[in-house]
Parts: C-alpha cells; sequence; structure tokens
C-alpha cells in the first residue's frame, strides 16, 4: 500500500463510538481497515507507515456553505481551509456566483459581489458556463489543480442578472425559458443544485412561482436548492415556512444556508424553525441545514439597503446614493422602516462593525462598528455608512453582531444539521469563521460546552453533507472510499482564530491528506494540490 495509518481512534462518520483501527490506504482509497483485537490477518504494511498515537482519524470536513469561488483559484495554499481538516467546500453560494454569465453578466457580478471576493483582477476569466469554471478549478495552478475539493451551486440571482438582468418585476414567458435552460445546461455540467440569495438583488426579484420552475428543473437531475431565504429577521419563520413550502411544490430537496434565527424579535425562537422542519420532515419533506458556531453574521455594507436602491445595478446604487435626497429615503428605510435588506428589522448602527474595505484610504474604519466611526467623526451614523458606500464603490465587508448563542446551539443539536463556515476571506478583519468553523465545533461545542457528543459531531461534518451531495464514496472512514481523512487531537483542537486575529489557523489538527495525499502534515500546509472540482454525476429523473 502507499500509506498505513496505525493505531488511529477512528469515528468513521456513523455517529457510533469509536475505534481502534490500522487504515490502509492505495491509490487514493481506503484499502483496509484492520480493527484492533478482531483478528483478520496480520496487519497491513506499505512504503510509509505513520503512527497515530491515539489521534482521532474522521472523513475529511465538507463546508456547506463557502466562498472560496475565487479564492481558490488565487491561492495555492488555502490554508485558512486546509488547516481546518477541510476536504470539500460547496461553492455558489447565496445566489451569486461567476458562471453561468456572458461578458456583461459577468462585469456587474464582479461589482455586485466585490466584498465577498475582491474585483478579481487577478483572475483570468476564461470560462462562461458552469463546466467551463469546473473545468478551470481541475486545471488551475499548470494543471495541478486546487488545494481542496470544491462543488458548486448554480447561482439563481446570477442566472436572473443574465436572462432579465436587474429589473424588478417578472420575468416575461422567454425570459424564464432561458433561466430555465442555464439551470438545467449547470446542472448538466455538474452542479450540485441551485442556491439564491433572497435578501440580495436581483435575485429576490422572483417569485415564488419563478423559483417554483427553476426547482423542478434541479429536482429532475436530482439536486438540491440552498436558499438564503428572505428574511432572518422580522419575517424569519415566514421565509423558512415559504421555501418549504415552495421545495415541496416543485418535488425538490431543500438545505437551509445559515439556518439561524437573528435580531431581537427572534431571541429564543429556535424551538419555532426546528418544530417548522420537524412537521415537514415527518410529512416528507427531504431537508437539511447547515450553520456556523458563532452568533454574528458577516455580509456587505451595501447588502443593508432596502431593495429598490439596487434596481439597476451597482452604478445604478451609487447615483442614487450620490443624490441627497433620495440618500435620505434611503436612511428612513433603513432607521425607522426597516429595510429588507436588513431582514425587516431598523438597523442598528452599533451592531454593524466594519470588517474590510477595498480602499486602503478607508482603512481607520475597520474594526469600528459605523456608529463608534460616526462619534469619531462628529457625524451622524447615516453619514458615515454613505461615505464608506459611496467612496469604497460598494466593497465594504461588516460583521453584524445580532445573533443569540441559545439559538445556535439548538439548532446545531437537529437531526439534519451540518457544518458551513459562510467563510468570507476578503476584508482586513474578517469573521473568524473563515478560519475556524470546524475547530471550533470540536474544541468549543463538543469538548467544552458538551452540546454534541465527538461522534455526533464528525457525523454533522462529514457523513451528512456528503449525503445532502448524494456522494457516494465520501464522508465515511470505509473500504473502497477515498482517503479524504484527518488526524486530530480531541484534546486540543480549537480555532485560533478570534475576532481579533481573524487570519489564526487552528491547533490540534496535524493531518490532512485528500485521495490520500497529505496536505497538511506535522501541522504544515505542503505543497500538494490535491483537490480536483467534485461533479454531480446524476442524470435526468427516468432517464437510462
Amino acid at each position: 500500500m502507499d500509506l498505513v495509518i496505525r493505531d488511529a481512534a477512528v469515528i468513521d462518520g456513523t455517529g457510533t463510538p469509536s475505534y481502534r483501527a490500522d487504515i490502509g490506504i492505495a491509490g487514493g482509497r481506503i484499502a483496509e481497515i484492520h480493527k484492533e483485537g478482531e483478528g483478520h490477518g496480520p496487519r497491513p504494511t506499505a512504503r510509509r507507515t505513520l503512527d497515530a498515537n491515539g489521534l482521532a482519524l474522521s472523513p475529511g470536513f465538507v463546508d456547506m456553505h463557502a466562498h472560496s469561488d475565487l479564492a481558490l483559484l488565487r491561492d495555492p495554499d488555502h490554508s485558512a481551509k486546509a488547516a481546518q481538516g477541510v476536504t470539500l467546500e460547496v461553492l455558489g453560494q447565496d445566489g451569486l456566483s461567476y458562471a453561468p454569465v456572458d461578458t456583461r453578466t459577468l462585469a456587474e457580478v464582479r461589482k455586485a459581489i466585490t466584498g465577498w471576493n475582491g474585483d478579481g483582477g487577478d483572475i483570468d476569466f476564461d470560462w462562461r458556463t458552469v463546466g467551463e469554471y469546473l473545468d478551470r478549478l481541475d486545471r488551475n495552478f499548470g494543471g495541478e489543480g486546487i488545494a481542496v475539493n470544491a462543488a458548486y451551486l448554480i447561482p439563481q440571482g446570477t442566472v436572473r442578472m443574465y436572462a432579465v438582468g436587474w429589473d424588478d418585476r417578472p420575468a416575461t414567458d422567454a425570459e424564464l425559458t432561458r433561466m430555465k435552460e442555464l439551470v438545467a445546461q449547470g446542472m448538466a455540467d455538474g452542479a450540485v443544485g441551485m442556491s439564491s440569495g433572497l435578501t440580495y438583488t436581483p435575485g429576490m426579484y422572483a417569485d415564488d412561482a419563478e423559483l417554483t420552475e427553476l426547482c423542478r428543473v434541479v429536482a429532475r437531475y436530482d439536486g438540491y436548492y440552498c436558499p438564503h431565504h428572505r428574511s432572518y429577521g422580522a419575517g424569519a419563520l415566514g421565509a423558512y415556512e415559504e421555501m418549504v413550502q415552495l421545495t415541496r411544490n416543485a418535488g425538490c430537496a431543500l438545505h437551509l444556508a445559515h439556518a439561524t434565527m437573528n435580531f431581537g424579535v427572534n431571541k429564543g425562537k429556535a424551538p419555532d424553525l426546528l418544530a417548522l422542519l420537524d412537521d415537514a420532515l415527518a410529512a416528507g419533506a427531504d431537508i437539511s441545514l447547515d450553520t456556523y458556531p458563532y452568533t454574528p453574521g458577516c455580509t456587505t455594507l451595501v447588502a443593508m439597503l432596502p431593495s429598490w436602491v439596487s434596481e439597476g445595478g451597482p452604478e445604478a446604487i451609487l447615483e442614487r446614493l450620490a443624490d441627497d435626497a433620495t440618500a435620505e429615503s434611503v436612511r428612513h428605510h433603513l432607521e425607522v422602516l426597516g429595510s429588507d435588506g436588513c431582514h425587516g428589522v431598523p438597523i442598528e448602527w452599533d451592531t454593524i462593525e466594519i470588517s474590510g474595505v477595498s480602499v486602503p484610504a478607508l482603512a481607520d474604519h475597520v474594526g469600528r462598528t459605523v456608529a463608534e466611526s460616526a462619534r469619531l467623526r462628529g457625524e451622524a451614523p447615516w453619514a458615515t455608512a454613505r461615505r464608506l458606500l459611496l467612496g469604497d464603490r460598494l466593497g465594504s465587508t461588516i460583521l453584524q453582531h445580532v445573533g443569540h448563542e441559545e439559538n445556535v446551539r439548538q439548532i446545531m443539536r437537529h437531526r439534519v444539521h451540518t457544518g458551513g463556515s459562510d467563510g468570507i476571506l476578503q476584508g482586513d478583519k474578517p469573521h473568524p469563521r473563515a478560519y475556524g468553523t470546524f475547530p471550533q465545533y470540536l474544541g468549543r461545542y463538543v469538548r467544552e460546552l458538551g452540546i454534541l457528543s465527538l461522534e455526533e459531531c464528525v457525523a454533522h461534518l462529514t457523513s451528512r453533507p456528503a449525503a445532502r451531495l448524494r456522494l457516494p464514496d465520501r464522508g465515511y472512514v470505509r473500504e473502497g472510499y477515498r482517503a479524504d481523512l484527518i488526524l486530530f487531537d480531541p484534546a486540543t483542537v480549537a480555532a485560533g482564530s478570534t475576532f481579533e486575529t481573524p487570519r489564526t489557523l487552528p491547533v490540534g489538527i496535524p493531518h490532512v491528506l485528500i485521495d490520500g495525499r497529505f496536505v497538511i502534515e506535522d501541522g504544515r500546509r505542503t505543497s500538494v494540490l490535491a483537490g480536483r472540482a467534485v461533479r454531480s454525476s446524476r442524470s435526468v429523473r427516468g432517464s437510462r
């Protein structure tokens, strides 16, 4: 064999108690599991042996909500995820990404999500279709590949941008037909499903009938719908119910993105959400969800604005903000009425922390709330926010401190829960979830708080997401499965990243393998690029 890992405490992804075993690896797959004391003949041998010394061995973690769409192309190291034990990321989230596009749409989406991924000036955008983007991942860095594996969701907002534009109106029949064609082609190219950002423009302009038609296309390929739904605030429970009913009408599996209950109006309301999901599951719905183990959220400052400001695209937003009368109307919606971009809740500027800017001259705002920056300047918070939006050309990212710890803990216990970092890697002070989500689960919520058992938590982060993605050979430690594996110390594993030092790598994860190759060895990133695009192999339902 290529490698034998000896005397590991195997946590196999099933949620059952760990066992001690030798793991033999050959050709990138698990070739033998030799359990201690079972008398199955001699222990496996290999060209190389690694003594686990009792470290826990588990399947690699699956990040069900990642924003590494360009990071994987620009950064061969990508330790932000590799060092956490992430061996597979799901890209194309929140309805906005870079395929499928034409030249116009690509230029617009690059501006729209500069705060998430940078403007892409360092990237050769030599693709237009989903298939071409996945091919680009495979042939990146001179054909070596990428740091970790990646699957892709078709971004519904980008699809609408392509077929309809930025208008707040129903799609015509011809436009809906074109959107369905784009989704079908993306699924045929290997996408695992479709995402939406229904508090982001232009995806939020789609009504339920339009979304249902697109989900029916996704369902034909046995994919899933992953919505960032219409409200995590004042209308959160109704927004969850809307997505459950919509996907049931479409016959499509549902995966709820960063499924939490935020803002003061939802304190203590996690049981209401879980009861809604339990009723739907009992009635036969196919539902899963992901969360990150932190209370603050992270997005762009422009995302807080009311949706009418965004009609026409980024340049139209800037024109409206530059007009004093229109800007005052925006302020009134934000501070008094409750903007739909801020989930129907009047904005609290002391909860909005600037985490990154794209213009260096504005860097003194980073790490301060909008309210704090305004006080230092002797002006109203909206004046500071408006100056940032205009000066940074919509590129500022924020942390939004509106979550509730009890909601986070209750939701992560649910039987359909998976882990997703929602990790935005841009900005001078990104959310620590980008570098810390998975060790945070293991260290804080397993070892320190006992919210989940170690075996149960590993199942949440491995086999459950692999099942949602319909991956037949990942998510478990089993013979014949891909050797995407991590070795960690349950007694010391912890997130190094904090809100003060968010780019600090975790501790207690000395080894990470993808296809049997070390991407992290003895706690250090190797030069190995073992990641590839993970394409769905599903055919259209009913086809042979």
